[in-house]
């Protein structure tokens, strides 16, 4: 069973073309890591130099301790699902699940044993003589699943395996493959995905790769660390911004006051709060930009502090939940159903705890734990 280690990894196709920039990053036995981000950030890219199939162009590659830098793909005892399913379109389904097995010569009665198993496993049993044309598109992506699980590796890659699949289809992939991971305990699973729903749902450890910009480069790592984490205490503004939905909301502010267990902004709309934050980053008079989730604001009557007044613009009703989107780009998302008229005003409450506030650098200031209400 593997343990995978990258050091320095870095990938590029040109001097100006740097897919992957010096990534460091530990996937212990066991360990569901989803590797999440943007498009064009480097996801496949990184997950292809684990598989083998792009070569490394700088760093270094361990499976179980052992160098795996320019070992071939088919030595590295791990196995891949694609997001195309990559099945042979002329074969049954058993016979695509037990392909590997009969390429290495494995006795035909322990092939049909491990094929089966796998098919009970994966509720493919009444579906073995079928071909690939005449399964459905979660049917497909099982398949290919079994095709790995048959091969025993030691590590699963998954490359956006439920990116061709309907919403319904995907929330029901997203727990066998769940289910799968727990059954192989040992196992670690490397699973790449745009979609952070699956990344929250799946992962023991998230790591985030940027998207490029002044600050950071295509490729290189904005944070590792479990779902809630990544969630609750994002380091930077692009962790903050691609992780939860809907995105975070984001106020520029600027520093009035810095205290032991806050700091105070005001708004470019003029309002001052509070934020539960150690602000010993900044200084007075510094630009900086106050985070808080839709799902952190409040609804008040007008008398608390850290207090925002907004009109609303658009409603959106869920059932489950409204979401508000007031002017400024704002958007609040309340529990259950809320009538408010279109263009009402409401005042907002901005717990210090909940709010984030990020440097002129976008770096996060360490929040602190709740201590009541500051005064602003």
């Amino acid at each position: 069973m593997a343990t995978i280690r990258l050091e320095s990894v870095y990938k590029a196709y040109s001097a100006k073309q740097v897919v992957i920039n010096n990534i460091n990053l530990t996937i212990q036995q066991g360990e569901f890591c989803v590797i999440v981000g943007p498009s064009g950030c480097g996801k496949s890219t990184l997950l292809r130099m684990i598989a083998g199939l792009e070569e490394i162009s700088a760093g270094e590659l361990y499976i179980d301790d052992k160098r795996m830098t320019e070992v071939p793909s088919s030595e590295r005892g791990i196995a891949m699902v694609f997001q195309n399913y990559a099945l042979y379109p002329h074969m049954t389904v058993e016979e695509n699940m037990g392909f590997a097995l009969k390429m290495a010569k494995m006795p035909e009665d322990e092939v049909k044993r491990q094929v089966a198993a796998a098919a009970k496993s994966l509720q493919l049993e009444a579906l073995l003589t079928r071909r690939p044309a005449a399964l459905s598109g979660g049917q497909r992506q099982r398949v290919a699943i079994g095709r790995a699980i048959v091969r025993k590796p030691g590590a699963f890659l998954f490359d956006e395996p439920l990116s061709n699949l309907d919403a319904g289809l995907r929330a029901q992939m997203r727990l066998e493959i769940g289910r799968l991971h727990r059954d192989f305990e040992n196992v670690a699973t490397v699973y790449v995905t745009h979609d952070q729903i699956e990344a929250m749902t799946l992962a023991d450890k998230i790591v985030l790769l940027n998207s490029g910009d002044s600050v950071n480069r295509y490729g290189s790592v904005a944070q590792i660390g479990s779902p809630m984490e990544l969630y609750e205490q994002p380091r930077n503004k692009f962790t903050a911004s691609f992780i939860g939905s809907p995105q975070m909301n984001f106020l520029a502010a600027q520093v009035v006051k810095i205290r032991a267990d806050s700091v105070s902004v005001r708004l470019e709309s003029g309002e001052i709060l509070a934020i539960n934050v150690d602000g010993a980053q900044l200084s007075v008079s510094e630009n900086v930009t106050v985070g808080i989730r839709p799902e952190h604001l409040l609804l008040a009557d007008g008398n608390e502090e850290n207090l925002l007044q907004r009109r609303i613009q658009f409603i959106e009703q869920l059932g489950d939940a409204t979401c508000l989107y007031l002017e400024g780009e704002l958007t609040c998302k309340l529990n259950g159903y809320h009538h408010h008229p279109r263009g009402s005003m409401i005042h907002l409450q901005l717990p210090a705890h909940r709010c984030h506030l990020f440097d002129r650098h976008e770096q996060a200031c360490p929040r602190l734990p709740s201590q009541g209400t500051t005064q602003p």
